[in-house]
């Protein structure tokens, strides 16, 4: 444990030149090598006073759980946030995407919006609330993380298991995904707060069938017939249309907020989610992640098999991306709907299993958080969302911990933030780095 009195790096507390320093880290996974920044973030904590700890499965990977005390009036919240980014290798850059620049008012390079962007706001809110010696109602936990790009081994998942103790009463957590805006006709400011997400479920599965000389007909007992049923079977992405409350009212929320005649067309989904003209006229990414969200979704991503161009394969594996949605959904229930959908036999062998998320609960926490965004942009529209990819917020829950994914954003309609992760020449407003600062700090000072 450890405090300090004196900021030993001079650099600014304001959100953008935060996001800037951290960016200049190059904490790519694999291999991560977060040490440096993880403990550039200690020291300009303890520089504030705040309480610092470093816990680390692997020396090299460090977390920060740092602590502001608050006034007791509510229970203590968690603000998590990891520093790894991804790969930039194969990908062309106009700029340096270390170099941290600032160029016609947005913040260049890797993590500016996954997620050192997002980290900066919260740096910022609680250097603010220290700085004026303004103690939040609750105390804040901040858990500053490696490894989420790659499985979480060494950062959230060795948290949760290793030292639970860490996050003793919280009942909130925020965390990464939100505010980075959906399209849906650009014509609205949207501000998506996530209040649940998808889970993996990883499956290879391995098709049988009888080799011999490919110069005749297989037939229905060869592997690649069967890996054609298997390919047909989730042709369209899912494995049949579920409604969960969440996404219904998502839907319900999106339909009233967006102009004509994208709010008749979600509607319609919502009525009908079977039918297939309900997205007609729809951007083709915003209706494919609609479509993903009332089903248990399933693609085949890698494919193995076979020995000769003449040979007929004995054996074909297939690798399988499921995600399941939130609720009460076990892989029990997933694999049998898969194969009852094939039709075809077939081994499947589970390669990952994602932690189970909860149904969400839309409670005054949420609004809250609602309430924040609408006060501050009047003219946005905050929404519940379900998101189809997963973040740490999957592993917080086994404490007993409701996750959100807040990352409050003002940006022009013509941009796209949400576009920009994991691509090249990443990059966010500076007004966006701000904006949500501000909303943080609003956050801190009067949650409950």
């Amino acid at each position: 444990m450890s405090t300090g009195t004196k900021n030993p790096t001079g650099f600014p507390t304001d959100p953008v030149g935060i996001a800037q320093r951290l960016i200049r880290f190059a904490t790519v996974n694999p291999p991560g090598a977060e040490a440096a920044c993880v403990h550039w973030v200690r020291d300009l904590l303890d520089a504030a006073g705040l309480d610092t700890r470093l816990l680390a499965k692997d020396p090299g990977r460090p977390n920060l759980i740092a602590r502001l005390p608050g006034r007791g009036l509510v229970p203590p919240l968690l603000l998590h946030a990891h520093v790894d980014v991804v790969p930039v290798a194969g990908q062309e850059w106009t700029r340096d995407p270390f170099g941290g620049e600032v160029v016609d008012g947005e913040l260049w390079g890797r993590g500016a919006v996954d997620m050192k962007g997002h980290l900066a706001m919260m740096l910022a809110a609680l250097l603010r609330l220290a700085a004026a010696g303004t103690p939040p109602a609750g105390d804040v936990v901040l858990a500053v993380v490696a490894d989420e790009e790659a499985g979480s081994a060494t950062g959230a998942r060795f948290l949760v298991e290793e030292h639970p103790e860490l996050f003793a009463g919280v009942r909130h957590a925020i965390g990464e995904d939100g505010g980075a805006e959906l399209g849906l006709g650009r014509q609205v400011r949207l501000h998506p707060v996530v209040v649940a997400e998808k889970r993996a479920v990883w499956v290879r599965a391995t098709l049988h069938g009888t080799p011999g000389h490919a110069s005749r007909a297989a037939g229905p007992t060869g592997a690649a017939h069967k890996l054609q049923r298997l390919l047909t079977a989730i042709d369209g992405g899912g494995l049949g249309t579920l409604m969960t409350p969440a996404v219904d009212r998502m839907l319900q929320e999106l339909a009233a907020a967006l102009p004509q005649p994208f709010g008749s067309r979600v509607a319609a989904f919502r009525a009908d989610p079977d039918d297939p003209a309900a997205l007609a006229g729809m951007d083709e990414t915003d209706a494919r992640y609609l479509r993903s969200l009332v089903q248990h979704t399933v693609n085949a991503t890698v494919v193995h098999g076979g020995t000769a161009t003449n040979v007929l394969p004995a054996r074909i594996d297939v690798e399988l991306d499921g995600r399941l949605l939130p609720g009460d959904f076990g892989r029990e229930d997933f694999l049998r709907q898969l194969r009852e959908r094939v039709g075809c036999d077939m081994d499947l062998e589970v390669l990952v299993e994602g932690d189970k998320m909860p149904a969400p609960r839309l409670d005054g926490f949420y609004e809250r958080l609602a309430g924040i965004l609408k006060a501050k942009d009047p003219e946005g529209i905050p929404f519940p969302m379900v998101t189809t990819a997963s973040t740490d917020a999957r592993l917080f829950p086994r404490l007993g911990i409701q996750c959100y994914g807040w990352l409050p954003l003002l940006h022009d309609l013509d941009r796209s933030y949400r576009g920009r992760l994991h691509c090249p020449d990443e990059r966010i407003a500076v007004g966006a780095l701000e904006f949500g600062a501000d909303c943080f700090h609003e956050l801190l000072i009067g949650h409950d």
